[in-house]
């Protein structure tokens, strides 16, 4: 005989869950849309179905790792931001999913699909990629005592004092105040 308890469960988990049945509204939707006017929130409903995707791979990010701030920005490009150099937008067709990164040599393609599974597995990646390097960047390995070497002393040397600079100058106005002076006196005697 089965358990009339265990055959409740059982129902329970065959039925698809609410968050199911919305994120299929949202593919059907955004596949029927097809006015340009409406692209965008297509755009954004992709993106939102994107970002529900992955977040069991953030819930799984420990929370003193403060590297990923992860939101849809709405602008005249939608785009899902993983962190502050990398983004997900959609591609010229609005179906295909564009993860990129942008670099000081300009922005770079990390993955690009159709399928929701392929860009989870690529920003996963992603994550694991940023989570070492920041590891790496956070140990800082220092010198054992003993091959420390003993500090220098500190010699204070007074910075040299020019006075060059206006005695220069001095002789720039005197010299200047002659050539004038000289001027008008040839200026004068050819007058005469």
């Amino acid at each position: 005989m089965s358990d009339p308890q265990n055959t409740g469960n059982e129902a329970r988990e065959l039925r698809p869950t609410l968050r199911e049945a919305l994120r299929r509204a949202r593919i059907e939707a955004a596949d029927r849309t097809g006015v340009v006017v409406e692209l965008r929130d297509a755009e954004v409903a992709r993106l939102e179905i994107l970002n529900d995707a992955l977040n069991p791979l953030f819930d799984q990010v420990p929370e003193k790792v403060d590297l990923f701030d992860r939101g849809i920005s709405q602008g005249e490009t939608p785009r899902l931001w993983i962190d502050v150099v990398a983004h997900i937008l959609m591609g010229r067709d609005k179906r295909i999913y564009r993860f990129v990164q942008d670099t000081r040599f300009g922005r770079i393609v990390l993955a690009e699909s159709h399928d929701v599974p392929v860009i989870v597995d690529a920003v996963t990646d992603y994550v694991a990629r940023r989570m070492i390097e920041r590891e790496h960047a956070m140990v800082a390995t220092p010198l054992p005592v003993a091959e420390q070497p003993p500090p220098l002393p500190v010699a204070v040397v007074a910075p040299k004092r020019r006075r060059g600079g206006f005695g220069i100058f001095v002789l720039g106005f005197i010299m200047g105040a002659l050539a004038l002076f000289g001027l008008a006196l040839y200026a004068s005697l050819k007058n005469i």
